[in-house]
């Protein structure tokens, strides 16, 4: 971590530093502004990945480059409120996973066959209830109510989960053999795979070195690698044949870094208002809505739970109960983030664990959120400059960050069971079941079932009964919803 920084006992704070509280968390401007850009660099991936997967179900005249813009205003804006609310250093953006449901369940006329505009009703309906949640204090209570030892597991499990997206967004580790494997057959092939390790290692010689904004020196330093790669080697991206076998197995996971056509564009913005609230309440039926609102709060709910802890713990603002500082003003952030997402047609957003990438570079105030809302809405017109940073340079970040998050694993009392349980099983669910949301919602039963099982039951505070058997009904939904229907 950057080394905090010091000021003479003579030296007057600035209006800035006293509004965001700079000094008193031992940051600098500086800090705040590497930590920012490192975050939206880490983060910039989803203005290519929400178009793409968006543009699978948007209705004629919604093009994936106006689902890139509105992604970049909305997320821009919340990230924006994020800092000047609730002085935190956590991005916000359209939330991978939620995007999914809505292009391939909810408006895929093969599944619930909404419209493109019905599914951002239940999107903007999903919002209003977590944010009902917020300002009832119901979900700062279930926050306060976990224990501090699960809270520290929540954490280290989100770092093995982001080491892992990493991975795969880098191609480093793809599907293939038993489940996953690495690279190509097990052999890491290909350019991109190169311009990824040789980041890596610069990261960490820096790192070990302990120079100042590391991450981004090597996401610069690999991206300009990349561009020269790509300038001599042309290399395409990944994909698909019609089979659905992969082709172009050595090219760029998403995008290629390379510049074309002119780096500035005017924006579309046809995504905005794009929604109808009440169409899928006669479409489907008052209970289903129910249900489909129901599972898109709860996976809403406790990621963002479990991102606001990472990185509030890395960047050193926890209390001794594990809790941030303004814990309610992030979560109706986030809360108003999902009704933004609707009403901005390109999904829920949400808080980024991506943003713990920003904190590892010394981000710890609300001025980073500032720098990295700042440049999603510069990208809006300068959207092909994004696109020059590969997964494979932003991936970097997200191994190094899991790396920093995994030292928090010595905090949990591996001794006792009663934590040991149910902190193994937060951690080891979210990578292998690709969730934060089915870490946590294991390692709460796991807590309660072993809480009861030492005859500690009085223990277990009342919201963690509540928020544990909602996780039993979360995981049995499937089932729950053949009973209805």
């Amino acid at each position: 971590m950057p080394a905090s920084t010091t000021r003479t006992p003579h030296a007057a704070p600035s209006a800035l530093d006293r509004f965001f509280h700079i000094s008193e968390r031992g940051s600098s401007v500086g800090q705040e502004v590497r930590g920012g850009l490192v975050t939206f660099f880490a983060m910039a991936y989803i203005l290519v990945v929400n178009a793409s997967i968006l543009s699978v179900a948007a209705p004629e005249g919604v093009s994936p480059t106006a689902i890139a813009a509105g992604t970049a205003l909305v997320g821009g804006l919340m990230t924006i409120l994020m800092g000047l609310v609730a002085n935190f250093p956590m991005g916000l953006a359209a939330g991978m996973g939620l995007n999914a449901i809505v292009a391939f369940t909810l408006a895929n006329p093969e599944a619930m066959g909404l419209t493109y505009a019905e599914a951002m009703g239940l999107i903007f309906w999903e919002g209003v209830a977590i944010t009902v949640l917020v300002l009832t204090g119901f979900r700062a209570a279930v926050f306060k109510a976990v224990p501090a030892q699960l809270k520290t597991a929540i954490s280290v499990g989100i770092g093995l989960f982001i080491c892992f997206v990493g991975l795969i967004n880098a191609g480093i580790i793809r599907p293939g053999g038993t489940y996953v494997q690495l690279g190509i057959n097990g052999s890491l092939a290909g350019w991109p795979s190169l311009v990824f390790v040789v980041g890596l290692i610069i990261v960490i010689i820096l790192h070990v070195r302990r120079v100042q904004g590391a991450i981004l020196i090597a996401i610069a330093a690999s991206t300009v690698l990349a561009a020269i790669i790509q300038a001599f080697a042309g290399l395409g991206i990944q994909g698909s044949d019609e089979g659905g076998n992969p082709v172009n197995v050595t090219g760029w996971a998403t995008n290629a870094p390379a510049l074309e056509g002119s780096p500035i564009q005017l924006p579309d913005f046809s995504t905005l208002g794009h929604i109808d609230i009440f169409g899928a309440f006669s479409k489907l039926g008052p209970v289903a809505v129910v249900l489909i609102v129901f599972s898109l709060m709860l996976a809403d709910f406790f990621d963002t739970m479990g991102t606001m802890v990472a990185v509030g713990q890395g960047a050193r603002l926890l209390d001794e109960s594990g809790n941030p500082p303004r814990t309610r003003e992030v979560l109706l952030i986030d809360s108003l983030a999902a009704v933004a997402g609707g009403l901005g047609g390109v999904s829920s957003n949400t808080s980024y664990v991506e943003s713990t990438s920003g904190v590892a570079e010394g981000a710890r105030t609300g001025l980073a959120s500032l720098v990295t809302g700042g440049m999603f809405l510069l990208s809006i017109f300068i959207a092909p400059l994004v696109e020059l940073v590969p997964a494979e340079s932003a991936s970097i970040s997200l191994v190094f960050v899991g790396f920093l998050m995994m030292m928090n694993v010595a905090d949990i009392d591996w001794v006792n069971p009663r934590y040991a349980v149910p902190c193994f099983l937060t951690i080891a669910m979210m990578p292998f079941a690709y969730s934060i949301t089915a870490g946590i919602g294991f390692g709460f039963i796991a807590y309660v079932i072993v809480t009861l099982a030492a005859g500690k039951a009085r223990e277990i505070k009342p919201l963690m009964w509540i928020v544990s058997l909602l996780f039993v009904v979360y995981f049995c939904l499937g089932p729950i919803e053949g009973l209805l229907t």
